[in-house]
């Protein structure tokens, strides 16, 4: 009778659990949501704002829609020709008629911008064969253009103009760095005097690497002084560390053009000091963007290594030393290792911010100091050449997200022996 009675009783509590459970599911959907919408304006500005723009520089390194967009048949004809010689006489009709549809259009620039990309004289070739057509037609238009300008009889030119009439394209991926196809359709490096990003990457990296290394030496010891010191005194020197980031970029960088030329405040001392007897080059070189860049980004490196070490406790080094361990060996083998993950968080910040730097370069740097971000400024504000930027963007981005998956691979290891 007992039994039954609590079999009873469960059946009947069962239809109470399960509508508990979905009325807290239900609950836990509801908070979920207003969560959501809470959130919902800073994700629809971040989407519009950062997501979108680079997503969308990112597609500007492998589109082509000049020659497509501007002249489509003249694109369908060129994508079924063979690239041997020059095409035919339709494909010279479908040019003739492209050239003065884009002319009437405003799109002729744009096409004509979009070549010239690919070999300097063809804006002039096609500017000059779209003003020598005349709406009454010749009996054949590949003569006729070939009379116009013998150029248009080059093979090599037709390709180029096949080339810039497919998209998706490789051809910007290939130039950033200093690649191209050949006519025979392989893949080769650009001549040794036309080569500049390669460098550029190479320059770039060795520079960030170079400032990230520069900004550990001189943070470390500033962290750990702000970690040990009393709390009243650390706040105080605290301030010298933030002060900086209540300063323009701009600002603290042209008070380092003023310290650092010829005649400025710290060649005045050290000529006045006998030091040196005429100016030290400190501008326009590898050794004012190093000063620069430096400056700028060291309080990332201490606050990221000062967050680390005010979490460690004093007591361990005092028990190796009394255990009778070095004061020097106790601070390398057991203060040191507990404080890597802020050095790996403090490096890696520092490293992904140098690498997109660009105002401190600009000015402080002279012209064999060009870093990745300056040359995408150029093609984008200059040469308006959108799909090459957008080429050097995505390396930029590809190897940040390589540096990021090697950098969790080295940091969860020391978490995980050190942690």
């Amino acid at each position: 009778m007992t039994v039954t009675t609590h079999l009873h009783a469960s059946a009947q509590g069962a239809p109470t659990g399960a509508a508990g459970r979905a009325s807290y599911q239900k609950a836990q959907r509801r908070a979920s949501m207003q969560a959501l919408m809470l959130a919902l304006p800073l994700i629809v500005f971040l989407l519009s704002t950062f997501i979108a723009p680079i997503a969308l520089l990112l597609a500007r390194s492998v589109q082509n829609h000049e020659v497509p967009d501007s002249m489509p048949a003249l694109a369908r004809a060129l994508d079924a020709w063979d690239g041997h010689g020059v095409p035919d006489e339709r494909t010279f009709a479908l040019l003739a008629s492209g050239l003065a549809q884009a002319r009437e259009s405003g799109q002729l620039g744009n096409v004509a911008r979009r070549l010239n990309f690919a070999q300097p004289e063809f804006r002039s070739l096609l500017m000059r064969t779209a003003r020598s057509i005349r709406d009454d037609a010749p009996p054949a238009w590949k003569p006729a253009l070939i009379g116009m300008d013998e150029r248009w009889n080059s093979p090599e030119i037709w390709r180029l103009l096949k080339r810039a009439a497919a998209s998706p394209t490789p051809d910007y991926l290939l130039a950033a760095v200093d690649a191209e196809v050949t006519p025979q359709g392989a893949i080769a490096s650009v001549p040794s005097n036309a080569a500049v990003y390669r460098d550029a990457f190479t320059r770039t990296i060795s520079i960030s690497a170079t400032v990230t290394l520069l900004c550990l030496v001189l943070g470390y010891p500033v962290a750990w002084l702000l970690a040990n010191l009393p709390a009243k005194s650390s706040n105080r020197l605290m301030l010298f560390v933030i002060v900086p980031f209540w300063t323009s970029l701009l600002v603290r960088t042209t008070a380092w053009y003023v310290l650092l030329q010829p005649g400025g405040v710290i060649n005045s001392v050290l000529t006045g000091l006998g030091i040196a007897t005429h100016p030290v080059p400190l501008i326009f070189n590898r050794t004012g963007v190093l000063i620069g860049m430096t400056h700028v980004l060291l309080p990332y490196m201490i606050l990221a290594i000062y967050s680390v070490m005010k979490s460690v406790s004093p007591v361990y080094v005092r028990a190796a030393k009394s255990l009778g361990a070095h004061p020097f060996t106790a601070f390398m083998r057991v203060y040191v290792p507990q404080t890597l993950p802020g050095v790996g968080a403090g490096c890696f910040l520092v490293f992904v911010l140098a690498l997109g730097y660009y105002i401190t370069p600009a000015l402080l740097g002279g012209a064999g100091d060009e870093m990745i971000s300056q040359l995408i400024a150029i093609q984008t504000n200059t040469q308006l050449n959108w799909g090459l930027a957008g080429a050097l963007s995505a390396y930029l981005v590809i190897f940040t997200a390589i540096f990021y998956f090697l950098f969790n691979r080295i940091v969860g290891i020391d978490r995980l022996r050190f942690g």
